[in-house]
């Protein structure tokens, strides 16, 4: 019975990204790992940006710098 969850920043992933994540996910562990679909569960969690870090900066600044 796997059980994954997804995080990502709350950017406007749609509930059509999202269901195809879930489907993704679910044939991959099917695929690979011989696991049943009707017992695998996918979670998404949507983290605000300001609570995301990277490399020890908020997410938005971490992109503002990356971009130059």
């Amino acid at each position: 019975m796997p059980y994954v969850q997804v995080r990502i920043t709350r950017e406007g992933a749609s509930a059509e990204q999202k269901a195809e994540l879930i489907a993704g996910i679910t044939e991959l562990l099917a695929r690979v790992l011989d696991k049943d679909p009707a017992t695998t569960f996918v979670v998404i969690e949507e983290v605000e940006l300001e609570d995301w870090g990277v490399g020890g900066l908020p997410v938005a600044e971490f992109r503002r710098l990356r971009a130059g």
